[in-house]
């Protein structure tokens, strides 16, 4: 970590502007679950422009699991509809590099892979979801821990397109059966951002494994009295690239999330 690093808990104060700006400069690298004072938060998929318009219909056909936010212009890197000057090169606390659907890098910034026919993909985030949730007196346990949401791939095919095709990813989060049903309600009535949750219980119904063991994030306990509930995850490009390998797809790390300056009240 760098002498000029800051700390989550220095970053949570910060507008969107603020945390982008540190962001841009290198000085967090972290997930963004908590950060950006209720402001929307959106995956990221960037393609060249020969798969960008199959990508666009992949999305439409499994809005649940990638819900469109915005689309830039080819080769444009900015995100005009979320904010005031979003550098989608920049400001992503880190990113994936996927070339033929094999995970090159993971650089913190993306600008010497820009290329004129890139096109750029906001989707909603679960992360949009949380802060309703929290004012509903929901608690949110990889929150309180400081963690990354539980992220798995499950074994619910998404509906394909002619070269896009893949496993779903979601995220868990456990709570008590009241606090689910309420959950259910509030994430529900906020569709851009995976609406209600896919499945609720036994994580072997949808393959899942472990929930000790996630294949992205961190690990949450679940206690006794607890259930585990599933929301459709905007991972799930990621799982589609590496089955689909398009020659080059540039993603968010999961849980390193564009913070925007859109309310999730807005949604």
């Amino acid at each position: 970590m760098s002498p000029s690093a800051l700390s989550f808990e220095q970053l949570q104060p910060c507008s969107p502007q603020a945390l982008r700006q540190n962001i841009a400069a290198g000085r967090y690298q972290g997930h963004t679950s908590g950060l950006g004072q209720g402001r929307v938060q959106a995956n990221i998929v960037i393609l060249p422009g020969d798969w960008a318009n199959e990508f666009l219909r992949f999305c439409t056909l499994n809005r649940q699991a990638c819900p469109v936010l915005d689309v830039s212009e080819p080769g444009d890197p900015f995100l005009r509809n979320l904010g005031v000057a979003i550098d989608i090169r920049h400001e992503v606390p880190r990113y994936r590099v996927f070339r033929h659907g094999e995970l090159s890098e993971e650089p913190l910034d993306i600008e010497h892979l820009w290329q004129d026919d890139l096109v750029a993909f906001a989707l909603g985030c679960s992360f949009s979801f949380e802060q309703p949730l929290l004012e509903a007196g929901i608690r949110l346990r990889h929150i309180d821990l400081g963690r990354n949401v539980a992220m798995f791939r499950t074994s619910i095919d998404t509906r394909p397109t002619a070269r896009l095709s893949g496993k779903m990813v979601v995220t868990m989060r456990p709570m008590k059966a009241a606090a689910a049903i309420e959950a259910i309600q509030i994430t529900g009535r906020m569709p851009n951002v995976h609406g209600a949750p896919i499945h609720i219980g036994d994580p072997a119904l949808i393959g899942i494994r472990s929930l000790d063991a996630p294949d992205y994030g961190d690990a949450v306990p679940v206690e006794a009295d607890e259930v585990p509930v599933f929301w459709a995850c905007g991972v799930t490009p990621q799982s589609v690239v590496q089955a689909s390998r398009p020659p080059l797809c540039i993603t968010h790390a999961p849980g390193c999330m564009l913070v925007t300056d859109l309310w999730n009240s807005e949604l």
